[in-house]
Formats: C-alpha cells, structure tokens, sequence
C-alpha cells in the first residue's frame, strides 16, 4: 500500500484517508473511489486528496479484520460485523476468559498493521462482555501478514470463554466464642452472592467446632452431598498443619497447596477429596471485594484445576488492594497525615461554534436548568474548599479570570 496524495484524475480506484465533504452529502474515510466519486469531487472543487492506493496482493481493512477474526474457534464467542478495519469478540456465555499471552504476543509482532486486544488472562465475564478486538491500523495491508496471522490463530489457542458449571455447594463454618454470628451471616452471603455468576448453590451451611476432627467428620458427610465443599475458619491458618489442611488429610483428602502470592487472599488453602475440590477460604473471602479465593473459585467452576505452578504464579498483579484491617496505606503506616485542600476549577470557556442550534452549549438546559449553573451547582455542592470559574471572552485582558463561583 502506497499512502499519500494524488490528483483526483488518477484517483480512481484507490481508497480515501479522509472524509470528504461535498455538497450533497460525504465520502467518509475507507471509501473506494469510483468514478462518479471522483466527478464530485471535481465538482465540489478538489483538485487532489489523499488516498491508499492498493498494491498487489493487498487487503482493504475490513476484508483483513474478518479473515482474522475468521480464524478463531467460535466456540461461546460472538463476532462483530468488520467495520473501520475493526471486528469485537463478545462472550456468548458466562464464564471464565482465558487467554495465551505468547500467542497474542507473537501476533502483535507479525506487522505493525495488525493488533489484537484482549481481557486479562483468567478474568470472569457475563454473557454480552467483550472479551477482545481485532483492529487493522491502516486503511490496507498485505496479504501475506493477514495469512500469517490466520494460520497462527488456526494453529494455536490464543483465547477462549471456559463456561461456568454450576455445582451444588456446601459450606463448613468452624467456631470459637470470638467470632461473632453476624459475621457468619455475611459470609454465608457473600459465598452465595459468588456462586450466583456460575448458577452454583449454596446447598447448606454446617457450623463446627474448630477442631481438625469435627472439620474431617463433616467434609466426609459433605463428600456424598456436594460437588464442592468451602470451609470458613474461625481463625485463620498459620500453618500446612493447621486446623483446615489438617482436617482434609483426615478425611482422606489431599493437601494441593497452602498460600498463595494474593494480597488479600494469602491465607487460602487448596484441597481435594475424591473428586470434590476443598477450599479452605482465606479470611478476606467474608467480603465481598475482589480476593484469591475468587481467582481460585472461578478456576474451578470453569473446569480447571489449579496447579501448584498455577497458583505460585499469581503474584504479578496479586497485590489487590490494601487490607481493610490495616488502617493506614502500608507506604504512610507510622507517619502523620496531612490535611488536604481540594478545589474545583468549572471550565466556562469557548464560543461553541460547533453547536448547530446556534445557542451556547454553557446555556443548554436539562430539566429546565442551564448547564453552566448544573455544574456549579454540582460543584459547590462537592464539599471543597473553594470553586473557581475560568470563562471566555477574558476579563480585564487576561486570557483567563477566576472568582468564586
């Protein structure tokens, strides 16, 4: 593809940069000049315009974008039409998005010209979510690289949706006198609020004591009921010893792993009996802000298992958020806070020349009241220390006055 300007004689055939406005309407962008096109144009008084003109072998932006997008396995995916060398990929399903970093690398680097975009690796999506999109940055591109990039999507898996499978779910609680029965309340909220995403059920909840032997007695039982047991602890596991993994090895379970690189979430622990996967839930999962239990929670109700490899590399991007039971951020813990003044500058300023009705857009009114005030309004309602107003034309010469508002 050769990019630049030509004159509209020989413009013919090649592919408009930019839109075009004429007097009975527009040429928009990508558009494939004919010849009664370039008769407008001549008409409307251009004498050149800038255009990609095809070489052999090339592929307009969309034709590219859909040969792509053509190449991925549609399975619980949906497709855009192309348009302006873009095609979306939406989830068909609720699920599990997981992609292959490599893959997806070695595709952004066949040309420039050609990108893929996507979800984070392992992120849960509803049905409707877009999960990635194909864009060709040029109008054109060749062939070669669009046939480089299909066969590489044909041969290797570059993302997919793992749908949800909803299990039947049961929740083992253990006590002590100092854990409250409200907050097993929200727990047990939190935990069905959770499954709701996969259809999954909270079958029932069996509270314990917080013993290894009353915890193993009760997995055991769950083992004929549930496809999937999540134990709460009273008190949080120190240890591979502790009360929790001490309880799945009594009930004739495995101990995959304890810990986990997830800041909040550290304190997870990962089981199995049979085949019903035994989480230990980390004391964070009682909120319902995002945590490693729910990384290890959708892994499973998507299908997968988690490896010991899987959850030892969580740690790039496992720092979450700060832990609510810590009251300063960790970088101002010990120090003193400093009070902070804030102020709002309302931006008043233009001539909206662009608005077609001819009125100023500041003047507009919604429900009967003008915009400028609305913001104002909004403004000096924020709480803060002061509200100052720029605007245009300039007061006593300056290019920009203030005022409390």
């Amino acid at each position: 593809m050769k990019f630049g300007p030509v004159g509209i004689d020989e413009a013919e055939g090649t592919v408009l940069a930019h839109a075009a406005k004429l007097p009975g309407g527009r040429l928009p962008k990508g558009h494939l000049l004919s010849l009664s096109d370039i008769f407008a144009l001549q008409a409307a008084g251009f004498t050149e315009v800038i255009v990609a003109r095809l070489e052999p072998g090339d592929l307009l932006e969309d034709e590219a974008a859909s040969r792509i997008a053509a190449a991925i396995d549609r399975d619980h995916l949906t497709f855009s039409q192309a348009a302006t060398g873009r095609v979306n990929i939406h989830s068909a399903v609720d699920g599990l998005f997981v992609a292959s970093r490599s893959v997806i690398n070695r595709l952004n680097r066949i040309d420039p010209a050609i990108t893929l975009a996507c979800l984070a690796d392992h992120i849960s999506v509803r049905s409707g979510d877009m999960v990635a999109t194909i864009k060709i940055i040029p109008l054109a591109v060749a062939g070669r690289y669009v046939e480089e990039a299909a066969a590489l999507l044909r041969a290797e898996h570059a993302f997919s949706v793992k749908p949800f499978a909803a299990r039947r779910v049961g929740l083992i609680a253990t006590l002590l006198p100092s854990l409250k029965l409200s907050v097993m309340d929200k727990t047990r909220q939190n935990l069905e609020v959770r499954l709701r995403l996969s259809s999954s059920v909270l079958v029932q909840e069996q509270h314990v004591p917080h013993t290894a032997e009353a915890v193993a007695a009760e997995i055991s039982r769950g083992t004929q009921r549930f496809e999937m047991i999540i134990v709460f602890g009273a008190s949080a596991v120190a240890d591979a010893d502790d009360v929790i993994p001490a309880a799945i090895r009594l009930a004739g379970g495995i101990v995959y792993h304890v810990g986990m690189p997830v800041d909040p979430g550290n304190l997870l622990v990962l089981g199995r009996v049979g085949d019903i996967p035994v989480i230990g839930a980390p004391g964070c999962a009682r909120s319902p802000k995002e945590n490693g239990f729910d990384w290890v929670l959708n892994r499973i109700l998507a299908g997968e298992w988690p490896t010991v490899d899987d959850i030892t590399g969580l740690g790039v991007g496992g720092l979450l958020m700060e832990i609510p039971t810590r009251p300063l951020p960790r970088a101002l813990a010990g120090s003193e806070l400093k009070d902070v003044s804030v102020a709002v500058v309302l931006l008043a300023a233009g001539r909206a020349s662009r608005m077609e009705s001819g009125k100023h857009k500041l003047l507009a009114e919604f429900e009967g009241v003008p915009l400028v005030r609305r913001s104002a309004q909004t403004a000096l309602g924020a709480s803060v220390q002061r509200v100052f107003c720029s605007h245009w034309p300039p007061a006593n010469g300056n290019s920009c006055s203030t005022g409390r508002a």
